[in-house]
């Protein structure tokens, strides 16, 4: 019989257990205690041997960005439209699922090409899941942030191209959902936008988006003037093709292209970054997280329309006020703990490489 004695820090306070070890091991059921932020020591010995205790001391490690992984009792499926090789990659999931006893709940867009049938929006699956698994490119990954979440985490699995947020290989879907069961994943936060915009004598429009919020000219329109204050304080006069109002995560999509710097995802700023403008002194600024950021075109006889995360957009007249601020409900992506985002910036974008 070896018995264990064990010390358990949790905010400050101790708790003290003592803990025998039964004849056979394999029959018996341990208590379990779940705490979270706790350190612990552990010294363990055998009555009957003369040999000196071990200790053994183990300390959290979990960042602020990293949350604990829950069980899954039902598993929502979304398949990239189109796509054949996500079709099959679904079908596949669905089973081992099922083998699991996990309940595959598909979305309406996604449950034809599956032979199912499904009530639910894709916006809303994440409310009816415990976790979310994107079979496609990141456009998919995105039709599934606009909605509520909740706590549900997000496994992306690349079938597009670039593939930012969906990060995952193919032939990383089942160990990454063994992972995940196991509570060896990691779910990584990543900040929202929430858009507001009024219009006089209009219903006010109410918006969430994960990469981006811009603001453009139509194809043959001129440059446009846009007014911002932060805050309730006047920042700038933008007289641009457009601006982009990007997220850390949404820093790698349009805001990259428009010369925006790229951000580390977890870093609590938005970037506020114009599209070709006319004075060169106007270049891209990073705010703090939480500023409510307004904006007024001032362009009269314009073309202008507000686009978010590239997949959702309405016209834009001189009579409208945008309000932008955080969303209280970021998204969770579900990520590799052996994997850091410069590994991903070395996949994908060739950093590191001779000549890159």
């Amino acid at each position: 019989m070896i018995e264990t004695h064990a010390v358990v820090g949790w905010f400050g306070s101790r708790l003290r257990m003592r803990l025998r070890a039964p004849a056979n091991p394999f029959k018996a059921r341990p208590p379990q205690v779940h705490l979270a932020h706790a350190s612990f020591a552990f010294r363990s010995w055998d009555p009957a041997s003369e040999a000196p205790p071990s200790l053994l001391s183990l300390h959290p490690t979990t960042m602020e960005s990293e949350v604990p992984v829950a069980h899954f009792s039902k598993v929502g499926v979304v398949v990239k439209t189109g796509s054949r090789e996500a079709a099959n990659l679904a079908r596949q999931l669905i089973l081992e699922l099922e083998r699991l006893d996990i309940e595959p709940i598909v979305d309406q867009e996604s449950a034809p090409k599956l032979g199912r049938e499904s009530s639910i929006d894709r916006s809303s699956l994440a409310g009816a899941s415990d976790l979310v698994i994107v079979l496609g490119g990141d456009g998919t990954l995105l039709s599934v942030t606009r909605g509520e979440l909740g706590t549900t985490p997000i496994l992306g699995i690349n079938l597009g191209t670039l593939g930012f947020l969906t990060e995952h290989p193919v032939d990383r879907l089942f160990p990454m959902l063994k992972l995940a069961i196991e509570g060896g994943a990691k779910v990584e936060i990543r900040e929202r936008l929430e858009i507001e915009v009024n219009s006089p004598g209009k219903k006010e429009v109410h918006r969430r988006a994960l990469n981006d919020v811009v603001i453009n000219k139509s194809a043959l329109a001129r440059m446009i003037l846009l007014s911002v204050h932060v805050n309730g304080e006047f920042l700038s006069r933008f007289r641009a093709d457009g601006l982009i109002l990007a997220t850390p995560t949404g820093s790698t999509a349009y805001n990259l292209s428009a010369g925006g710097p790229i951000i580390y995802p977890t870093v609590r700023v938005v970037l506020v970054t114009p599209i070709c403008p006319h004075t060169l002194t106007n270049r891209p600024i990073a705010l703090p997280l939480d500023s409510e950021i307004e904006i007024r075109l001032e362009s009269r006889s314009e073309e202008v329309y507000l686009t978010l995360d590239g997949q959702e957009g309405f016209p834009l007249s001189s009579r409208d006020l945008l309000r932008i601020r955080r969303c209280p409900e970021p998204v969770r992506l579900l990520t590799d703990p052996g994997r850091s985002y410069f590994h991903i910036l070395h996949r994908k974008l060739k950093w590191g490489q001779r000549g890159g």
